[in-house]
């Protein structure tokens, strides 16, 4: 779960819900200055099922035992998250190996700071069993090599494209994360330009409620909107986990859509 505090209430989001985003920014990208995803399709299979692992947790989420709030995706118990993950990495790979290959890369790279790409992101606890990281690490990072000899994928392509699942990741996580309500503006970086190595950073600038632009655009249309499932749950104190997974279940889905316009 992605939980974002409004106020009054949680802000949250599905894992499954923030990568289909994911993928309808992955099929919509693409303008005069930034070059599209290629190949395509295993492009958008990763961004749709990078967190696929999640849903098994989804299915019961906690709380916080030390602050009552719902447990956000950062703070989840470490060796579950890399149990389902390896369990997401097999099934992807079973329905396309280059898709498979680079959600592989995304579940390493999560406990690489995004190969260098976001050296700030971590899990909370994942310090408090960093053997059974390392291994996790080690594991996926072994098999990179037969993975990449299957596909006669050049290294270029590889860091390129596991770039792009990161950018679509992150952007997703920023409508997710951030105050879309009151506006709240962002710095995406780096971004792929084309596939000679060239990168650059994308400006986020708030125009309103759910509607920002973005400079480069990197959209195919002159705007571009995608819709965004949440729930809102007021705050309080609930008395147990199942409690909380009573109410959460029986909030209603809200759909809010997110407006790009070039900045």
């Amino acid at each position: 779960m992605i939980v974002r505090d409004t106020g009054d209430a949680w802000q949250i989001v599905l894992q499954p819900d923030h990568a289909d985003l994911c993928e309808q920014f992955c099929r919509d990208w693409g303008s005069d200055e930034l070059t599209a995803p290629a190949p395509l399709e295993p492009l958008a299979i990763s961004s749709r099922r990078h967190d696929d692992g999640w849903a098994v947790w989804e299915r019961s989420p906690s709380l916080e035992a030390e602050t009552g709030k719902p447990r956000s995706f950062l703070d989840v118990q470490v060796p579950l998250h890399l149990e389902f993950y390896r369990s997401c990495i097999a099934a992807v790979t079973e329905e396309d190996p280059y898709a498979g290959l680079l959600v592989s890369m995304h579940g390493a790279g999560i406990y690489r700071g995004r190969y260098d790409s976001q050296p700030a992101l971590k899990l909370t606890h994942a310090d408090d069993v960093r053997v059974l990281v390392d291994a996790f690490v080690a594991e996926q990072e072994s098999g990179f090599p037969d993975r990449i000899s299957g596909l006669a994928l050049a290294e270029e392509e590889r860091w390129i494209n596991y770039r792009f699942l990161q950018v679509f990741d992150r952007l997703s996580l920023y409508f997710c994360m951030k105050d879309l309500d009151r506006g709240e503006g962002d710095v995406l970086e780096p971004v792929p330009s084309d596939y000679a190595g060239s990168e650059t950073a994308i400006e986020i600038e708030p125009l309103g409620p759910w509607s920002v632009s973005m400079k480069p655009y990197p959209f195919t249309g002159s705007q571009a909107t995608f819709p965004l499932d949440r729930r809102l749950i007021d705050k309080r104190e609930w008395p147990s986990n199942l409690a909380f997974r009573e109410e959460f279940f029986n909030t209603p889905v809200e759909t809010t859509t997110i407006t790009v316009v070039p900045g």
